[in-house]
């Protein structure tokens, strides 16, 4: 299993964090990881898009931290990156896991590193190794002789 980690490196004192405890838990799963650090949380979907596109990994991690300021910003952010993972995932066929923190302080985003609210690196690398286990029960097997019968 190859699982890619996908890193914005905008507000990096988070999206480090969050990286470093999705690693230790692929580590201890062993799990082959390809780390990619992208500029923010928006180049997130074309990264991941390209990631999805060379069939080199079995899921795909989104990492980041969009933290609310004093504009709308945010907003066309945090949609941006939530729709550009939800179409990689269902155009390719490829759990993308949504780990990108969206709160409205500096504060909020500590308490999902290990505080209050769990570790959401953490979280996501479970997320990934979980879903692409489901996942398996519906891939067919090439070459299987059972057959589709419809009527």
């Amino acid at each position: 299993m190859k699982i890619a980690v996908i890193t914005s490196k905008f507000n990096q004192e988070i999206t480090e964090k969050l990286k470093s405890g999705a690693l230790e838990i692929l580590k201890a799963n062993n799990i082959d990881v390809l780390a990619i650090d992208v500029p923010g949380a928006v180049e997130i979907p074309i990264t991941a898009q390209r990631v999805a596109k060379s069939k080199q990994v079995d899921a795909i991690i989104a990492l980041g931290a969009v933290i609310r300021g004093e504009t709308t910003h945010y907003d066309y952010v945090c949609e941006m990156v939530s729709q550009g993972c939800l179409r990689v995932s269902l155009d390719f066929d490829i759990p993308v896991i949504f780990g990108v923190l969206t709160t409205e302080n500096e504060a909020q985003a500590y308490d999902r590193l290990g505080g209050a609210h769990g570790h959401k690196g953490k979280e996501s690398a479970e997320c990934a190794i979980e879903l692409h286990k489901t996942l398996l029960q519906f891939t067919p097997d090439i070459g299987s002789t059972n057959q589709r019968v419809t009527s």
